[in-house]
């Protein structure tokens, strides 16, 4: 039985998600503050955690990062009145899955809350560690190593490296990008792709401009070969 970690102050909020998810089935532990929600989420990691970004204490974009440091591949659905575009941005950025805005629709979060559940556990397996040419990815440490020399990679970054270590030689979409990595349908464009995989090719390939590993196939998508 999949577990969510429902992290918000709002107590009708709070009652209402949890109805929603245990008539689908979902075990569902509630904390009311940031540093209570990262205590529950030590003790016993959940399936997916639901997270407000106003909390006490702990501020909630805190609670993203820590969750994602601690487990990269645990999805993250931020929940928040906020709608400022670069709240989203930086939450995705920071590794959330999705973001819901408040008033939110209980059968849209649902579907999210299932999508990303779904997405968790259908990905191919990625090693834990990914070698090619000089580079050397560790994603349980969440470090990438280049000819020695470690290289600072943002959440996002390491969730895109994964999914193509775990599709290595297939053609993937920009949209099968957006809707495995990023989750999030509504998200500006596929131009978003495009910009995270330069930056990795800057950060891997040998010469970005001519890249051998994170391969453009025309008008289908890129190829990731090791």
């Amino acid at each position: 039985m999949e577990r969510i970690l429902v992290i918000e102050d709002d107590r009708a909020v709070q009652r209402a998600v949890t109805r929603l998810f245990e008539s689908e089935g979902y075990t569902v532990e509630h904390q009311y503050d940031g540093q209570a929600g990262l205590d529950a989420f030590k003790a016993t990691p959940p399936s997916l955690v639901v997270l407000d970004l106003r909390l006490p204490g702990v501020a909630g974009k805190d609670v993203c990062r820590s969750i994602k440091e601690s487990v990269p591949s645990l999805p993250v659905i931020v929940l928040s009145a906020a709608s400022d575009v670069s709240d989203k941005v930086l939450l995705l950025e920071l590794g959330a899955d999705d973001y819901v805005t408040k008033p939110f629709s209980p059968r849209e979060l649902l579907a999210r809350v299932r999508a990303a559940i779904r997405r968790t556990t259908n990905h191919g397996e990625a090693p834990d560690v990914l070698a090619f040419d000089d580079v050397s990815v560790d994603f349980k440490r969440m470090e990438l190593v280049r000819a020695g020399e470690k290289l600072s990679c943002t959440a996002q970054e390491f969730k895109i490296l994964k999914f193509f270590a775990a599709h290595s030689g297939q053609v993937v979409s920009r949209e099968q990008l957006l809707n495995e990595v990023w989750g999030y349908q509504a998200y500006p464009s596929t131009r978003t792709v495009d910009n995270h995989i330069m930056k990795l090719r800057q950060k891997v390939e040998k010469d970005p401009s001519s890249p051998t590993h994170f391969r453009t196939v025309h008008r289908a998508g890129y190829k990731f070969v090791p």
